[in-house]
């Protein structure tokens, strides 16, 4: 999946665009939730060294959170990695032209769904 193809899918399913927030860094985004401005996903440009590769190409990454359950289950197969500069246990790295489309957009699900703001139900 390209950059391009990731935020047209945001677009359509969760009609969010994406943000710059850090002043000096206009290629650096993320994706928030409209009500409470949460983040879902940051995307990046990083060498495919920061995940041990030996390759300095610099390739588009999305960093999704996740529950700690499924921070493990993927692998290099799968263009999943822990996550790059954010907490290992509840985030995960996508290098977007690695991981199938259905792994990323099954994750990214997974973390708009995690990040979105939570009504409380009182008992009557």
């Amino acid at each position: 999946m390209t950059k391009e193809e990731f935020l047209e899918h945001c677009l359509n399913i969760y009609g969010t665009t994406p943000d710059c927030p850090f002043s000096d860094d206009f290629e650096t985004a993320v994706l928030r939730h409209k009500d409470n401005r949460k983040w879902y996903a940051l995307l990046m440009k990083l060498s495919r060294r920061k995940f041990g590769f030996d390759s300095d190409e610099v390739i588009d990454v999305v960093n999704l959170k996740v529950p700690m359950e499924l921070s493990c289950p993927f692998g290099v197969e799968d263009g999943v990695y822990p996550a790059y500069h954010m907490n290992k246990l509840h985030w995960v790295s996508v290098l977007l032209p690695d991981a199938p489309d259905n792994v990323v957009r099954f994750l990214v699900s997974v973390s708009f769904e995690i990040t979105e703001k939570k009504t409380c139900v009182k008992n009557k």
